[in-house]
């Protein structure tokens, strides 16, 4: 580690090294999406960017806010509403950059939202699942030959959500053996589960055939929270930049119950 001041334009670099984002048709831009000041002393993770992160990052004197969800989205309206226009003039004013990363920070293997969810749920193994666009966002875990029981599955999930009660629906086998992982909204992916011989499917937010389509496909789903499913990723992301150049680092938490 240099003692030279680190700058934005380095840690965008290590960021986008390591999570490759030019790999991924992604529904949003992934890297810089605000500039800011050169020089980073104090970096901000959180999971959506919006008005209530930035003015807590402001707070922290943040010079980076990096981001799961950034604030650019592929179909939003071009003009600038009132509610945008004061998401920028917090950036502005307390001259901070903006970074996000999206499905490259759910479809890591190792740095992964749902890698480390299969981490979290003690998996002893994990594999890519889910493919976006020819790319593996998500991850089937392994609980082992002998696997685990629904309601452990439940309380695991429970734990490694940060409390939040999953909604689940135990409509699988006796013993968990393997569990599909799809952090936010990904609830379409239950049919890839079912598909792949799975026992579980883990994901954050759910729709409302899924009760029928767990009963009838005989699978265990369970929605922890689109929030919930994606703190792990972007609070990693943090602790690895402020690693590698020294900087500052804090994670903000602003729960949601979604």
């Amino acid at each position: 580690m240099s003692d030279a001041p680190t700058t934005t334009t380095e840690i965008i670099a290590f960021c986008d090294r390591l999570l490759e984002p030019d790999r991924y048709r992604d529904y949003a831009p992934n890297g810089l999406q605000v500039p800011g000041p050169e020089q980073v002393h104090t970096v901000v993770t959180g999971v959506s960017a919006h008005a209530e992160l930035f003015e807590a990052a402001a707070a922290e004197d943040a010079d980076l806010v990096l981001a799961h969800h950034g604030i650019f989205w592929r179909g939003q309206p071009q003009a600038i509403s009132p509610a945008f226009k004061r998401r920028l003039q917090l950036l502005f004013d307390s001259d901070m950059a903006l970074a996000a990363y999206h499905l490259p920070l759910d479809g890591h293997p190792e740095i992964g939202n749902n890698a480390l969810l299969a981490d979290a749920l003690g998996c002893t193994s994990h594999a890519p699942f889910a493919h976006h666009e020819g790319q593996p966002i998500g991850v089937v875990g392994d609980f082992g030959e002998d696997g685990i029981a629904p309601t452990v599955l439940v309380s695991r999930v429970r734990e490694a959500c940060f409390g939040r009660e999953p909604l689940a629906f135990l409509e699988g086998p006796e013993r968990v053996r393997r569990i599909g992982i799809v952090s936010g909204a990904a609830i379409d992916y239950v049919g890839d589960a079912v598909a792949a011989g799975l026992d579980a499917f883990l994901t954050g937010e759910p729709a409302e055939r899924v009760m029928a389509q767990a009963r009838e496909e005989g699978i265990h789903v369970l929605a922890a929270g689109h929030y919930a499913t994606e703190v792990r990723g972007i609070r990693r992301l943090g602790d690895l930049v402020a690693e590698r150049f020294g900087v500052r680092h804090v994670f903000v938490d602003v729960p949601n119950p979604i």
